[in-house]
């Protein structure tokens, strides 16, 4: 379906763009080659990824205009910027034959019909929201895109199928939405909190859970199974290992040469594949050493949020000078008048985990920091901001 453009060095446009038909349209221009490549920003917080990555051309809602950067390959249509949530952004690029593989094999794996229409209640500044108008393009139907998620709004979008983070699930939820219109529910960006897929479905929700990234052109395992042509494995670090047509081809700053092995990526996930399927256990960085033990931050996690009396949680690391790094679980009581106290925390814990993985502090807040992609921000969790 799509085309390469011939020059060497192609432009790369930032689209500071709401979602809509314009940004929409620009973004089938680049995968189909009829326009420069194009870096999609949220108009919330560009100053970042702008300085950062610095694009040749800038189009806001007033016009484009040149910005001075460098182009990239001719073969590159969209560069992801990373969520950030462990630094400053990365500029993934995607070639439009990998999301146009990516977008193809989800289609099948659903046995979403040509005609089905999606939407777009996701950043498409972010990958899952850039590949549900990638899945829309080769489905020959025009997307629903929505500016902002609005529970009532997406219950009443018409679409056959719609992507989803587990905040946003929660949502509708929460509003009483029939979750049975929709044939698919693609839910991912983050671990979904204890019962709540399972309170969907009971629902009428038909969700297919998804795991990927952006250097994987978004979601490639569904339900713990690959999508076509995606291969997985554990690496001996316990890091997961992907590779197929789907992979990126580099950072802004690199050589995909110096991230993939023998063409495989190493995400920054830790896993095991059991009986064929990939359970993801939690991300390496979130590894906390403390006292000399290894705690995966998601297995505590897990395990608070099965707590009765906690609605949120996460789970970061703190600098100790006693013990290397301290487990800090940042809780969202379900009633503020009546919240949990670290004791009762470290001895529910210590039923279900070893005792080293115990919390030793306790921090209480009314809502999590969530990054634009609806995924926790562990990055203002672990400074305190």
């Amino acid at each position: 379906m799509w085309r390469n453009p011939s020059h060497p060095d192609r432009p790369l446009r930032a689209l500071v763009l709401p979602p809509g038909p314009r940004l929409f349209e620009a973004i089938e221009a680049a995968l189909s080659g009829e326009g420069p490549a194009v870096l999609p920003l949220s108009p919330d917080r560009p100053e970042a990824a702008l300085a950062t990555l610095r694009p040749t051309e800038i189009e806001t809602t007033e016009g484009v205009r040149q910005a001075g950067g460098a182009g990239v390959g001719a073969d590159i249509a969209v560069v992801i910027a990373t969520s950030g949530s462990t630094g400053a952004p990365k500029g993934v690029m995607l070639t439009a034959s990998a999301l146009s593989a990516s977008a193809a094999s989800s289609l099948r794996r659903l046995g979403a019909a040509p005609g089905e229409r999606w939407l777009c209640c996701l950043p498409p500044s972010h990958v899952s929201g850039l590949q549900v108008l990638v899945r829309s393009l080769l489905s020959r139907a025009e997307p629903i895109i929505h500016e902002r998620f609005d529970p009532a709004a997406v219950a009443g979008s018409g679409a056959e199928h719609v992507s989803l983070v587990p905040t946003q699930l929660h949502r509708l939820m929460e509003s009483g939405a029939d979750l049975s219109a929709f044939r698919t529910i693609l839910l991912g960006g983050a671990a979904p909190r204890p019962g709540l897929l399972e309170a969907a479905r009971q629902a009428g929700a038909r969700i297919v859970t998804t795991y990927g990234s952006s250097e994987t052109s978004g979601g490639c395992v569904y339900d713990g199974s690959p999508l076509d042509q995606v291969d997985l494995k554990i690496r001996d670090d316990g890091r997961i290992l992907v590779s197929g047509p789907v992979l990126f081809s580099g950072y802004r700053s690199g050589e995909a040469g110096a991230v993939l092995e023998d063409g495989w990526f190493a995400t920054s996930d830790l896993g095991s594949i059991e009986n064929g399927r990939l359970r993801v256990l939690g991300r390496a960085d979130d590894v906390i050493n403390t006292g000399g033990e290894k705690v995966v931050a998601a297995s505590v996690t897990e395990v608070l949020a099965r707590h009765p009396e906690i609605a949120d949680v996460a789970v970061v690391g703190r600098p100790d000078p006693e013990w290397g790094q301290a487990v800090v679980a940042v809780v969202v009581p379900k009633d503020p008048a009546a919240t949990p106290t670290l004791g009762q925390l470290r001895a529910y814990c210590r039923d279900r985990l070893p005792a080293y993985a115990a919390p030793r502090e306790l921090r209480l807040m009314s809502a999590l920091p969530l990054l634009p992609n609806g995924k926790t921000d562990l990055a203002a969790l672990r400074t305190g901001t």
